[in-house]
């Protein structure tokens, strides 16, 4: 009886002995995985940066005029005129007619706003038009503003619009996007570097990477035809001990 009872207890001992050895195994086993999913976890965030300087491909050039008088019709007629000039003034300049539109003319009544002689109005009605240029020439379009002072002295009565103002625009941006994030991404891999080699570490592969927006400003003020693409990238590396 003794005997049997003596079994039994060593029978549990040498069971409960397994037990922990298998718990602390597991436990080691569990806790090396911790510490190297840790490890796999170390990581950089950086920021890389492209910019280049592209010139304008494309120019709206609005070139607004009026006309006033006392005859509506007779204002008609001076717009009608004053628009063949400018026809002529941009196919002297090699602009083809797929180049340019003309609005619809925008015409004020001051009598019919309330205004009278006695106010010091001199005409009755004033008309405008825009002839809207639209062209890749952008170097033509440069050189008619310049020579713009010879549509004046044919006559045409131009205006400075604060509404409708002149616009060179670049277009060709997904030309040169892939580069660009390309050269952002080697931006932010040598900063992950910079960084690795001050902390004794090596950069390992991209654990994230989100691109930015790209922007478009003018260089500055004085150069409006030429812009300034630029995009910024943040990275996440993966660090390595060394």
């Amino acid at each position: 009886m003794d005997e049997r009872r003596n079994d039994g207890v060593g029978a549990a001992a040498v069971l409960g002995l397994l037990l922990a050895v298998g718990l602390a195994a597991a436990g080691y086993a569990v806790g090396r995985g911790l510490f190297a999913a840790r490890a796999s976890e170390q990581f950089v965030t950086v920021r890389g940066l492209s910019e280049r300087d592209v010139r304008a491909d494309l120019a709206i050039w609005p070139i607004v005029f009026n006309a006033t008088g006392n005859d509506l019709s007779g204002v008609q007629e001076e717009l009608e005129a004053s628009a063949q000039d400018v026809y002529r003034f941009l196919s002297d300049r090699g602009f083809e007619p797929s180049e340019w539109s003309l609005s619809s003319p925008r015409v004020t009544d001051y009598v019919g706003q309330g205004m009278r002689r006695e106010d010091g109005l001199q005409f009755r009605y004033m008309a405008e038009s825009t002839i809207a240029v639209r062209s890749g020439k952008i170097d033509g379009v440069q050189k008619a503003i310049q020579e713009s002072g010879e549509l004046v002295k044919a006559g045409v009565a131009m205006i400075r619009s604060y509404e409708f103002q002149t616009q060179f625009l670049f277009t060709g941006l997904e030309a040169v996007k892939p580069e660009m994030i390309a050269e952002a991404t080697r931006d932010a891999r040598r900063a992950a570097e910079q960084f690795a080699e001050d902390s004794g570490s090596r950069v390992g592969a991209i654990r994230r990477a989100q691109q930015g927006y790209f922007s478009i400003d003018d260089r500055d003020p004085f150069s409006p035809d030429w812009k300034k693409v630029r995009v910024v990238t943040t990275v996440d590396f993966f660090l390595a001990d060394d």
